[in-house]
């Protein structure tokens, strides 16, 4: 592959259609265009009825029937169109299958949208306040237009599982707020640099008005029209979940054959996970590992400042120390900031740069209600699956490789396996690289793989309905409760947490899986690489080529890394 120093050639036809396309999807999908950062849509949301489903699965078909008629040019060519092929053909199926209509969880759906995207907006200016009004004041439509797509696929028998439509209810409710305790729309205006008795300041409590009123309706009509229509097993069947299961990997996966290596992988993480407590609390296993890293006051942080100072000044250390050494960091990239969230049970996520650096990459974090307090020791590893080397140098290189990648594959461009799965390796990475040497943020790193690995085990069984090996101790077949119990047997988090993550895989089936699945990937395409290079095998260099490469599904990702 070539490098990011290298001359930037003329667009090909190919480019060309990626830099149209960008400008589609963004008019199309307007958080997403608030995502990534590209302007003009600052105060829209997408069309969620079922004509607004139809014109975007049109714009889908027209983009591959346009991509497919352009020979690639070169190699970079040859990769992006295959990578647009690919990426598009997945998101098309979901739309042919009406399941990208009935979309609806309590973790990754347009319910969450319509709150996270106002943490990605500018708020400096009287200007951006007037922009977050009008977009506030067409909220109310767009809750409107989800519903009725929400509707319509379940017509066709397409609805989230009754436990989904219960909790995102209850969210809704949450972030509309009561008398005694506001919502989140009205916490964010509240903190609104405006005159309080000005126009801008009455327009912003009337739109958040409108918002509450309208997530009111929007829970009371999951509950009375759309519940009695969802059915109450948790798992989704295998039709289904192999369209998702396709959609986050890149590829078709053998869905029994990942179930199996999961049980193995699991075992095998457990086993070295006793090894390393044995280290820290020797004769007290696992829980008295805990017990002591949990009581140990130099790894608590107390408060979400300290918190967030705390994840700020661990991200700019790896930086500094990653830069130059194993991996050359873009100078753009240097810069991430650590924040948490407004509202609670949304996990830990990353949100990318624009593309022009202005806004740039965040790791976001989310506490349960009513906690501040955090003990670090877990969270090591996690500020290095967010930042560097993980989410952050992934896609932040991406974004800055214009002499590599189109705007499409720089931007708009996402397969959950491989980012995931690289940012899970870069976990297990710097371990290798020493920089989880203390034994509990070693421990930490191993609790982190014990719950991807757990999950693989756990989504795939809960949503096709296969066995539990004998010997588990857990019964023959998963139910909510066997599911719950093996959650608290491999995940050391509290409750609430753990509560959360268990509905975080029942309404989202096939993602939690890919996580593990693309790290798998990727440490058999560097074992492979390491072979054929011999002695003249260059770690910093194949890292180099395999993020020049851009975001790939993990098919074309696994046939691209066997050139190297």
């Amino acid at each position: 592959m070539g490098r990011v120093s290298e001359p930037v050639r003329p667009p090909s036809e190919l480019d060309q259609l990626a830099e149209r396309y960008v400008e589609e999807y963004a008019a199309s999908q307007p958080t997403v265009a608030t995502y990534i950062g590209v302007p003009g849509h600052e105060d829209r949301w997408p069309d969620l009825t079922p004509a607004g489903h139809a014109a975007h699965a049109g714009l889908l078909r027209r983009t591959i029937d346009a991509v497919e008629e352009r020979d690639p040019v070169d190699r970079r060519d040859d990769v992006a169109r295959s990578a647009m092929l690919e990426r598009l053909g997945a998101e098309l199926a979901r739309y042919e299958a009406g399941w990208a209509q009935a979309a609806l969880n309590t973790t990754e759906s347009p319910l969450q949208d319509f709150r996270m995207t106002f943490d990605l907006m500018p708020t400096d200016t009287e200007q951006d306040w007037e922009t977050i009004a009008r977009r506030l004041q067409a909220l109310p439509a767009a809750l409107a237009g989800y519903t009725a797509g929400l509707d319509a696929a379940a017509a066709n028998g397409q609805v989230a599982a009754g436990r989904q439509v219960r909790l995102c209810a209850g969210i809704a409710r949450r972030w509309a707020g009561s008398t005694t305790e506001p919502g989140f729309y009205a916490g964010f205006v509240a903190g609104a640099p405006v005159p309080a008795d000005g126009a801008l300041a009455r327009d912003l409590a009337a739109a958040v008005a409108g918002v509450e009123a309208a997530l009111l309706t929007f829970a009371d009509h999951l509950e009375r029209e759309l519940l009695p229509r969802a059915p109450e097993a948790d798992g989704v069947g295998r039709e289904h979940y192999a369209l998702e299961s396709r959609f986050h990997a890149g590829v078709d996966l053998d869905l029994e054959e990942t179930y199996a290596w999961g049980w193995q992988e699991l075992a095998r993480i457990v086993a070295e996970k006793e090894a390393v407590a044995e280290s820290i609390a020797p004769g007290q296993g696992v829980a008295g590992a805990i017990a002591v890293l949990d009581a140990d006051p130099a790894r608590l942080v107390r408060g979400r400042e300290a918190l967030q100072t705390w994840l700020q000044e661990t991200a700019d250390r790896a930086i500094a120390a990653l830069d130059g050494v194993h991996f050359d960091v873009p100078e753009p990239v240097r810069r991430i900031e650590g924040r948490l969230t407004p509202t609670s049970g949304q996990g830990v996520y990353y949100t990318g740069p624009t593309e022009d650096f202005r806004r740039p990459g965040r790791m976001w974090w989310s506490l349960p209600e009513g906690v501040t307090d955090m003990t670090t020791w877990r969270e090591t590893t996690t500020v290095f699956h967010e930042g560097v080397p993980g989410h952050h140098l992934q896609v932040g290189q991406t974004v800055y490789n214009a002499a590599l990648l189109n705007r499409w594959q720089r931007l708009l461009c996402w397969c959950s396996a491989h980012a995931e799965g690289w940012a899970l390796y870069s976990e297990r990475l710097m371990a290798e690289l020493g920089f989880l040497d203390d034994p509990g943020d070693r421990l930490g790193m191993l609790d982190a793989q014990e719950l991807r690995t757990a999950r693989v085990v756990l989504d795939i069984g809960v949503h096709l309905d296969l066995p539990i090996p004998a010997g588990e101790g857990l019964g023959t077949r998963w139910t909510y409760d066997v599911a719950a119990e093996f959650l608290r047997r491999h995940v050391s988090m509290d409750d609430a947490m753990r509560t959360d993550e268990l509905h975080r895989y029942l309404g989202w089936p096939g993602q939690a899986p890919v996580y593990k699945v693309g790290e798998r990937v990727l440490l058999t395409c560097r074992q492979q690489a390491e072979v054929r290079g011999g002695g003249d095998f260059d770690l910093k260099a194949w890292h180099r080529d395999v993020l020049d490469l851009g975001p790939l599904g993990l098919g074309p990702l696994a046939a691209e890394l066997a050139r190297m």
